[in-house]
């Protein structure tokens, strides 16, 4: 083999691992897993590329929909201008180390480590910085309801943080729920057919073991139609004293209530003083005072009450004693149609003497 020949195969020797060397493309051996954080906590990531000397090496943060792009670092120079932010670069490992201290919200992203091969072409590697966050009820949760008796309704609650909060249902003072147990886990609560009953405060709790959590009350206003209930149906009294009708009205919307005998609609005048007093939203009692009561009235009564979803009427019985009933015929009333006076007391005094002697 002549000289040209063995000089010709020791240049490709020498040659041959330059050109291996030089067609090596570069990788991103390693980055950091998945990280979450407390707010005000400290991170570091981690991104190693091989053979890259030649190239560009970025850290980026974007969002989980790849918007809102900003530029951290390029090479071992970061461009951020934040305290927090701090890069740090390792030849041993070739490793580009990005550090963020008191850590954020604004901090959750994507984090991308990129090694720019061309205007068209790079290699990236991508770490995502979860930040827990205590749970905020969203503004799209239900505030509160109206509904009529018979109606289905859901109530629903939504809430941001991380981890993904977890959403129970509660009633005021622990009472049962309408879908049974005194807690009820979902976004959703649907009740198919609410009832008066199921009327009141709701308390929707977002909890994921951040801080104390968030609630929000959802009042449930149940419209129906009214219910009547009379304490004493029957009533005795004597004549030419006074005596009380009363009648307790559940219903919502409040109705308007009447008081009816012999099919005539009676009003305040010097025979009967009607009075109405709601002792809540859905509660009112009303009282018809018949007073002197003369032979006439005695009979039977109706109260009756009506709003947009029906009426209820309840009949009370007012019947001729021969002594006055006290209350309300009590102190100084007068018994008899005369100018005489005599007071209650002392009416039953003499009735009670009178009864001795015989």
């Amino acid at each position: 083999m002549g000289r040209a020949k063995l000089n010709a195969f020791a240049l490709v020797g020498v040659l041959l691992p330059l050109v291996c060397v030089a067609q090596r493309t570069p990788s991103i051996s390693y980055i950091t897993q998945e990280q979450i954080k407390d707010i005000g906590g400290t991170v570091e990531l981690e991104c190693s590329v091989q053979y890259a000397k030649e190239y560009s090496v970025h850290w980026i943060k974007t969002g989980r929909d790849r918007s809102d792009v900003v530029f951290l670092s390029t090479g071992s120079a970061l461009v951020l201008k934040d305290s927090r932010f701090s890069l740090r670069y390792d030849p041993s490992s070739s490793s580009y180390i990005l550090q963020v201290k008191d850590i954020q919200e604004t901090d959750a992203g994507i984090y991308q480590c990129q090694v720019v091969l061309s205007v068209t072409n790079k290699i990236t590697a991508d770490v995502e910085l979860q930040v827990r966050r205590p749970p905020i009820i969203s503004d799209n949760s239900t505030q509160s309801l109206v509904v009529s008796e018979g109606q289905s309704v859901q109530m629903e609650c939504y809430a941001s943080g991380y981890p993904p909060p977890q959403i129970t249902w509660r009633r005021e003072n622990n009472a049962i729920l309408p879908t049974g147990g005194a807690i009820y886990t979902g976004n959703v609560m649907k009740i198919n057919s609410v009832q008066k009953e199921d009327r009141g405060t709701y308390y929707c709790v977002a909890d994921n073991g951040v801080s104390k959590g968030d609630r929000r009350n959802i009042n449930l206003e149940v419209e129906f139609s009214p219910v009547i209930s009379v304490p004493r149906p029957r009533l005795g009294q004597a004549l030419q004293y006074d005596m009380d009708l009363e009648c307790h009205v559940e219903a919502y919307p409040s109705p308007a209530i009447v008081w009816v005998k012999d099919d005539v609609q009676l009003s305040n005048n010097q025979h009967y003083g009607i009075s109405l007093f709601a002792t809540a939203d859905e509660f009112t009692d009303t009282t018809l005072r018949v007073i002197t009561i003369e032979k006439r009235q005695y009979g039977e009564y109706y109260c009756r009450a009506i709003n947009k979803l029906g009426q209820a009427e309840a009949k009370v019985e007012l019947f001729e004693t021969v002594i006055p009933v006290c209350p309300p015929a009590c102190g100084q009333s007068y018994y008899g149609g005369d100018a005489s006076a005599v007071s209650v007391s002392s009416f039953l005094l003499v009735v009670t003497a009178l009864a001795t002697l015989f």
